[in-house]
C-alpha cells in the first residue's frame, strides 16, 4: 500500500470527490480502491504497463490509486478518438488496457510486447511509473515516462485543509495530475466537471462553493465573454490559478476587475519537470518567482532551463535533445529577469513571429488587441509573407453588434499607437470563436 492510499484511509469521512455520479467520501474512495486492487490482483501482475481508458471521475481516480499500489506503469488516456488511442497503446507497449464504464472494468491483454528499457528498469526497482503524452501541437505527441512513486512522494507532508477545488485539466496532463495529488494530500474535496462549458463550470462553483479554480487564460477569457460573474454567485472563489499558456496582461487586468476579491496566481510547470512551486508579485502582476525546494532554474540566452527532483526519466518515442547532458531541461519558454528574483514569461520560442528579422511575441500583441473596445477574444500568429518571411496575423472574436470593418480600422489604429510598426497586425480574420486545443490552449499558425 502506498503512503497515499494509507493517507486516504486515515481521512475517514471527509468529503473527497463530487462528480456526475454523486458525492463520495474518503472512506468510499479507499473502499473503491481496495475493491479494484482485489480485482486487479486476480487478473494483472504487478509492474505491468497498463492503460486506463476512461472519463475523469471518482471511479477512474480509485482505479489510478489501485494501479499505483500494484506498481504499474500507468497511462491515462481520455481521448475518444480510436486512431489516437491505438497509436498511444502501441507507443507504450501496453500489456493491459482497462476500459472503465462507470464502476465496471473490462480488460484487454497483450502478452507479446517488447518493453522499453526504462519500463524494465522501473519493474526491476519495484517502482510505479506514469506515461503522459504531450499535446502534439507541433508534431507527433511525445510519450514521457515518470517514476510515479517519486512524483507522488513529493506531495507528502501537506497540511490538511478544508478546501473545495475544481479540477479543470484531466489526469492525462501534468497540471491536472498535480491538482489531483495536491488535493488528495491535503484531504480536500475535488469537484470533477462533466464538461468544460463556462456556464456549467460557473454553476458548479456556485453550487459546491468552490474555493480554488485552476484554468488556462483561454478558458478564463471564455468565462468573461459569457459574463458568468454577473449570472452566478462566485464569491466562494478564494483563488484562481492560471497557466499552460501566456496570459495577456490586459486579460489579467480584466480578470482582476471581474474577481476583485479573488487572488490570481500564475502557475508554471512542464510535463517533463512537473509543476513548479511559484509565487506571484501580486494578483495584477505577471511577475513570478520560482521558489520551490524541488526545482532549480537558470536563464540561458533568454530561455528558461529547469532541473527538478520530479522530472521525467525520458521519452519512449523521442530523443533527449531537449535535455542537456547534466540534466537541465530546455523549456522553450522565453523569460525576462527582473529585480528581486522575479521572472516574466514572455512566450514560447516556437511561437515567435519573425517579421523581416524583427521578433514579435504573440502575447504582447494580443494584450493590446484585447484592450480595444468591442474585442472579446483574439489569437495572434505568424502568417507567411514573400517579402518579410512572416507578418503578424490575428484572429478576432467581436462582441455582438460590432461592425467588422470598423473594428479592423480601430484595431489597426490603436495598435499603431501602442506597438512598433512591425508588430501591428497586417492580416485579420473575424471568427465566432478562436481555435483552441482540448486543454484550452490557443492554437497558432492557423
Amino acid at each position: 500500500m502506498s503512503w497515499l492510499t494509507a493517507h486516504i484511509q486515515d481521512l475517514n469521512g471527509r468529503k473527497a470527490i463530487t462528480d456526475q455520479f454523486g458525492s463520495f467520501s474518503y472512506v468510499q474512495l479507499h473502499q473503491q480502491t481496495l475493491q479494484y486492487k482485489s480485482l486487479l490482483d486476480q487478473s494483472i501482475a504487478d509492474y505491468q504497463v497498463v492503460a486506463i481508458l476512461s472519463d475523469y471521475n471518482f471511479y477512474s481516480v480509485a482505479l489510478f490509486l489501485a494501479l499505483l499500489d500494484k506498481k504499474a506503469v500507468i497511462t491515462p488516456i481520455v481521448s475518444a478518438k480510436s486512431e489516437e488511442v491505438m497509436k498511444r497503446l502501441k507507443v507504450i507497449s501496453s500489456q493491459a488496457t482497462i476500459r472503465l464504464d462507470k464502476d465496471q472494468l473490462s480488460i484487454e491483454y497483450n502478452r507479446n510486447v517488447e518493453l522499453h528499457p526504462m519500463v524494465q528498469s522501473l519493474a526491476e526497482s519495484k517502482q510505479a511509473g506514469l506515461v503522459l503524452f504531450s499535446s502534439g501541437s507541433t508534431g507527433e505527441p511525445k510519450a514521457m515516462i515518470h517514476n510515479l512513486d517519486n512524483l507522488v512522494d513529493s506531495y507528502q507532508g501537506k497540511k490538511i485543509k478544508n478546501l473545495n477545488m475544481l479540477v479543470f485539466l484531466m489526469f492525462d496532463h501534468i497540471g491536472g495530475l498535480n491538482t489531483l495529488l495536491n488535493t488528495l494530500a491535503m484531504g480536500a474535496r475535488i469537484i470533477l466537471p462533466a464538461n468544460r462549458n463556462p456556464e456549467y463550470i460557473a454553476g458548479l462553483i456556485e453550487e459546491h462553493q468552490v474555493h480554488i479554480l485552476p484554468a488556462s487564460p483561454t478558458f478564463l477569457n471564455m468565462m468573461l465573454m459569457a459574463k458568468v460573474q454577473d449570472k452566478y454567485n462566485l464569491k466562494s472563489l478564494r483563488m484562481i490559478t492560471y497557466g499552460t499558456e501566456s496570459m495577456p496582461e490586459s486579460l489579467l487586468l480584466k480578470l482582476r476587475v471581474a474577481f476583485p476579491k479573488t487572488r490570481l496566481l500564475q502557475t508554471f510547470g512542464t510535463s517533463e519537470t512537473g509543476i513548479v512551486q511559484t509565487s506571484s508579485r501580486s494578483s495584477d502582476s505577471l511577475e513570478i518567482k520560482i521558489d520551490g525546494p524541488n526545482t532549480q532554474y537558470r536563464i540561458v540566452e533568454g530561455e528558461l532551463w529547469l532541473k527538478s527532483k520530479t522530472q521525467v526519466m525520458g521519452y519512449l518515442n523521442d530523443s533527449m535533445e531537449s535535455f542537456t547532458e547534466d540534466g537541465w531541461f530546455k523549456t522553450g519558454d522565453l523569460v525576462e529577469e527582473l529585480e528581486g528574483g522575479y521572472l516574466r514569461i514572455k512566450g514560447r520560442s516556437k511561437e515567435v513571429i519573425n517579421v523581416g528579422g524583427e521578433k514579435v511575441l504573440p502575447a504582447e500583441v494580443e494584450s493590446i488587441v484585447l484592450e480595444v473596445e468591442g474585442v472579446a477574444d483574439c489569437t495572434v500568429y505568424g502568417a507567411k509573407n514573400v517579402i518579410t518571411g512572416q507578418i503578424v496575423a490575428v484572429q478576432v472574436v467581436l462582441e455582438a453588434g460590432v461592425d467588422k470593418k470598423e473594428a479592423k480600422r480601430f484595431i489597426r489604429k490603436y495598435c499603431k499607437q501602442k506597438l512598433d510598426s512591425y508588430k501591428v497586425p497586417a492580416k485579420f480574420e473575424f471568427v465566432e470563436q478562436t481555435n483552441f486545443s482540448e486543454r484550452f490552449k490557443k492554437k497558432r499558425g492557423l
